[in-house]
């Protein structure tokens, strides 16, 4: 049934927006469209090659961000990533410290099926061994952010999410300095202060920078946090010559709520059973990049980046059904030290009265990870220090990754007609150099057995994926993109060797292979009719997921298996509509801009060694996402209302409904309504307000296996946030 009304919708819609277009008649010249600006939607498309990163043949989804009119003080991803077709949403956090989005039925946890960047540089912890981001940028902040869906693994590298690059705002120009602020207050103690720097001086150079502190108290107990985010960039700017530094730093300090059993959620979401959880992150990146522009055909680019960072989780991580009883808490504290290099060419050149472009570099990284595991004392505060430094009893390893990569695309123009071929090299090597304990106790508690083991362990791959895509305009206003492209993901050595009691991992894990194709139609109709329609198909091979092990040795009890669990396949269709009501309703007393944006995914594992999940929906996939929205604007006013609905999912393959740890079960759908709005007083004052799930409904969307739970996560009920934007 889900199904058919899946096909009547599309048919109905399509339908709908082939009859507002038209055709258009008379000879169509060639046309090469650089960018799309939409003024009824919060989005944009690229195409062509910009800041060497190549759209072309490609889905891609640009948020403009001055054009949201959403939660920013709390880096609300529901609103912010509202427009952007088929992405799952997780909600961890209430001030939007990490981002959880997963694109097509991939799991969202951290982005980690997504390449993230910032500026067009890594921001992860590890782009191959912990693919991860634990910061996010604030969505003050930024100029726009870019979503390229699972084509971008050709220049980017590993994810079959595809990527996501967070792009800063422009230095103020005109002035020598500018301060921009926004000062934000929210419920449950809620603090948000944003503060920006800007300014062009002589002798071509330019200044950003900004200090973000966010503190709250949360409405769970046990949820407090500390937050502080800074970040400054120089440019130099002077004929053919760029050159670009920059430096971010993050800070912040959580304490975790844990999560909760059925039962318990049931009873009271807001509750929280643990209280003496913690989470501490601290992120360090510096990037140096320079682009010189031989002509105005030819240009290269150079970026350097690096990474000092550490993730520090404290805790009891027992499943949630099982009492604190004040023993010591585990730690378990992860050091990345990373650093990077791209060099890119972009090429122009006519052939045949067609401009073609090649973009072609070379990628070198060096991942270094260390990463230790053991007890920590049993106090309530966030002591981060393990009680025998020396050798924890859990583990302690390193794990060394290294990665050369090649890649080119090129854009080949046949008057309407484009076509983009691409093809990367890939050399990775991933190492894990280190010891892991195995300790028995008797029923007194008592150590009666400790047994190091150590090990050396490595592999070298050496492969090639490829991909095409095409651009065909039929005419000036609709146009048709298609893309097949081989994606890869390699296998996570830091997550290899976690003793965490609510999974194992299996020891014979192995790199996860497939490809991604989609083809979109797109339509627009004047500036009051926007249509696009995505049909994707993910083809993932030796898929890692976790499968539900009942009484299997050597543990005797029911745990989770961390393993290739089979082959699985992603289908389904991703609709965005936006029309302009004034052109329906004839009249001119304000802009009233309206949405639909809707996702239809069938993903199902197949060709199962196991036959408990052969035949199973692929976890971490809603059926249906719908999320509707309408925008208000008059003079200095702007009204947004946004719906959100996701479908009933499972959160392991097994689709089991329930157990009692709460790791696996049934996610049950949810509906959220939130509802922002803006007011400018003149170029100096603005104010902002948003309430976020207007309905209070009770819901969760996600089933942690370690921090923040395990178990349910509840999200947040309705809370309400007032922001003053000042100018100077």
């Amino acid at each position: 049934m889900k199904k058919i009304i899946a096909i009547l919708v599309y048919c109905t819609l399509a339908h709908c927006a082939l009859g507002q277009v038209g055709r258009l008649k008379g000879k169509l010249k060639e046309i090469t469209i650089r960018e799309r600006k939409d003024s009824i939607s919060d989005t944009k498309s690229k195409s062509g090659v910009n800041d060497f990163a190549v759209f072309e043949g490609k889905k891609n989804e640009v948020i403009i961000m001055d054009n949201l009119v959403a939660n920013k003080a709390a880096n609300n991803a529901r609103q912010i990533y509202g427009t952007v077709t088929g992405l799952n949403i997780w909600e961890s956090d209430y001030a939007g410290l990490q981002l959880d989005i997963g694109g097509r039925g991939l799991n969202p946890s951290r982005t980690s099926n997504f390449n993230t960047r910032q500026n067009g540089y890594d921001i992860s912890a590890d782009a191959l061994g912990y693919p991860e981001s634990y910061y996010t940028p604030p969505a003050d902040a930024l100029k726009e952010i870019e979503v390229t869906r699972g084509a971008a693994a050709l220049q980017y590298g590993t994810q079959f999410g595809g990527a996501v690059n967070f792009k800063f705002r422009e230095s103020a120009q005109g002035k020598a300095i500018q301060y921009r602020g926004k000062h934000s207050l929210g419920s449950y103690k809620y603090i948000s202060s944003y503060n920006e720097l800007s300014g062009t001086l002589k002798n071509g150079l330019s200044y950003f920078a900004f200090y973000q502190k966010r503190k709250g108290e949360g409405w769970r107990a046990n949820s407090s946090l500390d937050a502080n985010n800074y970040f400054g960039r120089l440019t130099y700017s002077k004929g053919a010559l760029k050159l670009n530094a920059e430096y971010t730093h993050l800070d912040y300090l959580s304490q975790q709520s844990g999560g909760l059993t059925d039962a318990l959620f049931e009873q009271d979401a807001q509750q929280s059973v643990r209280e003496r959880n913690w989470f501490g992150v601290r992120w360090d990146l510096l990037s140096v990049s320079g682009t010189y522009k031989f002509s105005s055909n030819l240009k290269v680019n150079v970026r350097i980046f690096g990474l000092v960072a550490q993730r520090q989780s404290l805790g009891i991580l027992d499943r949630i059904n099982v009492t604190d009883f004040g023993q010591n808490r585990l730690l378990i504290d992860g050091i990345f030290k990373n650093v990077g290099g791209e060099l890119r060419l972009h090429k122009r050149y006519k052939l045949k009265n067609n401009s073609n472009e090649l973009v072609a570099g070379v990628r070198v990284y060096q991942g270094n990870t260390f990463s230790r595991q053991g007890m920590a004392n049993n106090g309530r505060d966030a002591n981060f220090t393990f009680l025998n430094d020396a050798y924890p009893e859990n583990f302690e390893y390193k794990y060394p990754n290294k990665n050369v990569a090649f890649f080119a695309e090129h854009i080949f123009r046949l008057g309407k007609l484009s076509i983009t071929p691409g093809l990367r090299l890939e050399y990775i090597n991933t190492r894990a150099n280190g010891y892991y304990r195995e300790r028995s106790f008797d029923f007194a508690g008592n150590l009666i057995a400790d047994v190091r083991n150590d090990e050396n362990i490595g592999r070298q791959r050496q492969f090639a994926i490829a991909g095409v895509g095409a651009r065909y305009l039929i005419n000036e206003n609709m146009e048709l993109i298609g893309n097949v492209s081989q994606n890869y993901r390699a296998i996570n050595f830091s997550d290899l060797r976690v003793q965490n009691p609510n999974f194992v991992i299996d020891s014979n894990i192995e790199d996860e292979k497939g490809y991604t194709a989609d083809l979109t139609f797109k339509a627009e109709k004047g500036s009051y009719l926007k249509f696009e329609s995505t049909l994707f198909y993910i083809y993932y091979n030796n898929r890692i997921g976790q499968i539900l092990q009942a009484n299997v040795p050597p543990l005797y009890l029911d745990y989770r298996l961390r393993t290739n669990v089979s082959a699985s396949r992603n289908m389904g269709i991703e609709s965005f509509v936006a029309y302009d009501l004034n052109h329906l309703l004839k009249w001119k007393l304000f802009n009233w801009t309206t949405y639909a944006n809707m996702s239809f995914i069938n993903a199902r594992y197949f060709n199962s060694k196991d036959i408990a999940i052969d035949g199973n929906n692929v976890e971490m996939v809603p059926p249906v996402v719908l999320r509707f929205g309408s925008k208000i604007q008059k003079n200095n006013w702007k009204v947004g209302a946004q719906y959100n609905y996701t479908a009933k999912h499972y959160s392991d393959a097994t689709n089991a409904k329930y157990t009692s740890s709460a790791i696996e079960g049934v996610i049950p759908a949810y509906q959220v309504l939130d509802i922002s709005a803006s007011y400018k007083f003149n170029k100096f004052l603005s104010l902002e307000g948003s309430c976020t799930n207007v309905l209070n409904e009770t819901y969760f969307t996600r089933r942690a296996q370690l921090y923040p739970g395990p178990g349910i996560i509840p999200a947040q009920p309705r809370l309400f946030f007032l922001t003053l934007g000042v100018t100077l």
